[in-house]
């Protein structure tokens, strides 16, 4: 009996990876019954890293907390033992900005640092932050103030703001936090190696894309570079350090956080390694296969690690834009695009589950890679 590993990440607009997951299943079962499909759908650190820990049987914690411009939100975070996972994205990431208006000087990372001072206060010894999708450039002062350190101006008053207000930032009071924390690992999944400033840093590259112009840019830079001066100003210039609106920062320099790659994170949490063992086949896939899944996008990382199993791998993609010699250099010896069934990309994500489930039963009844009969 073939033994089938489905490890999609999410098809971003259109399906959730447990969905598309499920879908994949759903069509192997139409002309494949007897084929034992495992699912364990993927993330690379960003949205969706809580759902595939809590599919991989990881307990969910629900948490009350606040969005990035401090609405009251619901968010959670996933336990296994003294570990917890933690994502930015869907507490204070751009799809928690009310009404999905973007608030560049004013949005932050506080709601984070209340789920990970849950998670400490219901014993994690271990925290995993998966970064990415963050509606704000406030440094990770925010989600340090959740924590418990107050930052203070020149004349003593607590910031409490933004990332804009940091440029008044002045000193640190770290009581509150240092018994909290003390002897905590931090980790952040994480694939970019932005620095938090200059021309490549946190707010030139990313705060545009978080609705900021050019003045309200100028306002952030400024904001980031004292925050820098007042948290740590050595870690500013460390790869990665401006992820998610330099909220690596806010981590490395207060946390000691490390940086590690996100899909690899995810995988190990998952165990995927141990369960390619008795894999004949790996199927994952995202909404677009194109040159930035070769720099450290979920299905890349699936089929490099099922490669060094030895296990084939397939990969499935709303469209697909890179060549086969390319995907096959990066372990995916074959590939199948929503687009080839339904060309018009608005009804291909509207009928998005529909299309893996037709594209679930070609695998079945179309593929017979080596080792799978």
């Amino acid at each position: 009996m073939p033994r089938v590993l489905l490890s999609p990440d999410k098809f971003k607009g259109s399906a959730t990876a447990i969905e598309v997951a499920d879908a994949l299943a759903e069509g192997i079962a139409t002309t494949a019954p007897s084929w034992d499909v495992v699912r364990l759908p993927v993330a690379d650190g960003g949205d969706g890293t809580v759902d595939a820990a809590v599919a991989a049987g990881w307990d969910r914690v629900l948490v009350s907390t606040t969005g990035p411009t401090g609405v009251p939100v619901a968010s959670s975070y996933a336990r296994r033992g003294s570990t917890a996972v933690v994502e930015l994205a869907s507490t204070v990431g751009l799809s928690q900005l009310p009404g999905g208006a973007p608030n560049a000087l004013g949005a932050g990372t506080f709601g984070l640092g209340t789920v990970i001072r849950h998670a400490l206060g219901d014993g994690a010894q271990t925290v995993v932050i998966g970064l990415g999708g963050s509606a704000s450039t406030d440094g990770g002062a925010g989600m340090l103030r959740g924590l418990g350190v107050r930052i203070l101006d020149a004349r003593g008053r607590e910031i409490t703001g933004g990332g804009a207000s940091l440029r008044e930032a002045a000193t640190l009071d770290l009581d509150a936090m240092t018994t909290a924390v003390t002897g905590v690992s931090f980790q952040l999944a994480c694939d970019v190696d932005n620095p938090l400033l200059g021309p490549s840093g946190a707010t030139a590259v990313y705060a545009p894309q978080k609705g900021a112009d050019p003045d309200e840019l100028r306002v952030l830079e400024q904001a980031m570079t004292r925050w820098a001066e007042v948290a740590g100003a050595a870690h500013a210039d460390r790869p990665g350090a401006g992820a998610a609106g330099g909220t690596a920062f806010g981590a490395m320099a207060v946390l000691g956080a490390t940086v590690r790659s996100g899909i690899d994170t995810v995988l190990e949490l998952l165990e995927f390694r141990r369960r390619l063992v008795s894999a004949d086949l790996v199927v994952t896939g995202e909404g677009s296969l194109d040159e930035q899944s070769l720099h450290g996008k979920a299905p890349v990382g699936v089929a490099l690690a099922a490669r060094n199993a030895g296990v084939p791998v397939i990969a499935v993609a709303g469209r697909t834009v890179l060549s086969a010699g390319q995907l096959r250099e990066h372990g995916i010896y074959r590939s199948y695009s929503l687009a080839d069934l339904e060309p018009d990309l608005g009804t291909s994500i509207r009928h998005a589950t529909t299309l893996l489930r037709r594209v679930g039963a070609t695998i079945a009844t179309s593929l017979v890679p080596e080792g799978v009969s």
